[in-house]
């Protein structure tokens, strides 16, 4: 291990080889503090070459590689097991913003670019980059196409992978291979690009990608709606595609728990509503021809839901400041989790028509098999990404709860399975879920994905332990 680790000071200085328990420990525990790993050293290359230097290293002295960005994740994908003999490969250096091109509508940017510079960058360009969620001020690009990451505006934008064009990739080996295409029609043999999204580091580092930009938009409104039912949130999203059509960018469910949650521990944030509602809906609309057309089409989709019945009240923001403070509390509902205890998290897909069934059927069973178990239940209705969490009754501490976490998975993932869903939408599998897709996957997928592994990583040195 000295000799590779001298090799790895010589091709990268010393200064960028961290080895030292008080400098390697912020790259061990994943974010939600659930798992401590170890690793031989965390590596911090600058650029391209030097990560193909460190990897063809990797492959000479046979150490396992796990890439790393921001270290949001959520699965334990970016996180080494506890043998200590991997490497931590971080890519946090490597984060220049290659170029931006306004006519092609294009970014390329590198892979530890922080997602809100590159909004930002895309901003002083005049254009949007759309992709938008709640660690979007310290995830990186990397991690977000590594995982496929989907965020608020998956409605009108579509994942990570929609917002792809091109990719620069240094393979298990250390070869670099340069896809970094801004072609919008490419059918020039496989599709790499889609390979290399969503493989969770298990195929290769992704060093750059280059992005779609679109106009920015005239007007962004936002509304808050107050429901009785999932199955009238459902009514309310078809009521606002059909006047909305593309325009309608945000669509996001919460039920009246996770409200309650973010009022108790945030009390500055609670709905702007005189009395309490079982269910709520955030509405967005990004306008390209003007603010009072989009807030004509907003007010219209509102007062007809109304007379409709399916909303009980709902106010419309009329300035940046009440927008603001309506996604504030949606995106506040994880850290009210965190400071309610630890709970038990499930990011699922579900068919959007059976979105409202799978949330009264599941949160029945677990009733049963839980008594007292709380629901939190949000996310990105319009897609059918569900973040059906579950926290500790009141009168058990939440430890106590965790020790049931296999039990609870098993209700919950089932459910999901019986209603032609998927356990995971937009965390990826990592090490968290490894085992559990073996339940919902047939033989065959799984053997494709591990030929492609095999294929691509025969010494299996990229990110083992993850996903297969």
């Amino acid at each position: 291990m000295d000799a590779f680790l001298d090799a790895c000071r010589r091709a990268i200085g010393a200064t960028h080889v961290l080895t030292e328990a008080a400098d390697t420990a912020p790259y061990l525990t994943d974010w939600r503090r659930r798992f401590t790993g170890k690793a031989c050293a965390v590596l911090k290359p600058a650029d391209t070459q030097e990560l193909a230097t460190l990897v063809r290293l990797c492959n000479e002295y046979k150490v396992p590689m796990v890439p790393q960005g921001g270290n949001t994740g959520l699965v334990l994908g970016g996180i080494p097991d506890d043998s200590g003999t991997a490497a931590i490969l971080s890519l946090t250096r490597v984060n220049r913003i290659r170029q931006i091109d306004p006519v092609n509508n294009t970014i390329t940017v590198e892979a530890g670019c922080i997602l809100k510079n590159i909004q930002a960058a895309a901003g002083d360009a005049a254009r949007l980059f759309p992709l938008s969620l709640a660690a979007e001020g310290s995830c990186t690009i990397g991690g977000n196409l590594s995982t496929n990451a989907g965020g608020t505006a998956v409605l009108r934008y579509g994942n990570t992978r929609e917002l792809c064009l091109g990719l620069e990739v240094v393979t298990p080996q250390g070869d670099i291979w340069n896809g970094l295409r801004g072609l919008r029609k490419d059918n020039t043999g496989y599709d790499l690009r889609d390979l290399y999204i969503g493989a969770e580091g298990t195929l290769g580092f992704i060093t750059a990608a280059v992005l779609k930009l679109y106009p920015q938009p005239k007007a962004q409104l936002t509304a808050l709606a107050a429901l009785r039912t999932p199955d009238d949130a459902l009514r309310l999203l078809s009521l606002a595609q059909s006047h909305c059509v593309s325009a309608l960018t945000g669509f996001e469910l919460m039920s009246g728990f996770c409200l309650r949650l973010v009022n108790r521990h945030f009390p500055d944030m609670r709905p702007p509503f005189a009395e309490e509602h079982p269910q709520y809906v955030l509405l967005e609309l990004s306008d390209s021809e003007s603010e009072e057309h989009a807030q004509t089409m907003l007010e219209h989709v509102i007062s007809t839901a109304m007379q409709q019945d399916l909303i009980q009240d709902a106010i419309v923001a009329r300035s940046i400041a009440q927008s603001q403070a309506i996604w504030d509390i949606r995106e506040h509902i994880p850290l009210a989790q965190a400071v309610e205890g630890k709970n038990i998290k499930h990011d699922v897909s579900i068919p959007i028509s059976r979105i409202g069934d799978f949330i009264r059927t599941t949160d029945a069973l677990l009733q049963q098999a839980f008594p007292g178990a709380r629901m939190v239940t949000f996310g990105h209705l319009g897609d059918g990404n569900l973040h059906y969490n579950v926290a500790h009754p009141e009168q058990e501490t939440d430890q106590s709860f965790l020790q049931k976490q296999t039990a609870v998975n098993r209700v919950v993932h089932d459910s999901v399975h019986q209603h032609g869903g998927s356990i995971s939408a937009e965390h990826g599998i990592g090490a968290l879920k490894r085992t559990e897709i073996l339940r919902y996957k047939s033989d065959v997928e799984m053997q494709l994905m591990r030929s492609i592994k095999q294929a691509l990583d025969p010494l299996n040195l990229m990110n083992p332990g993850k996903l297969i």
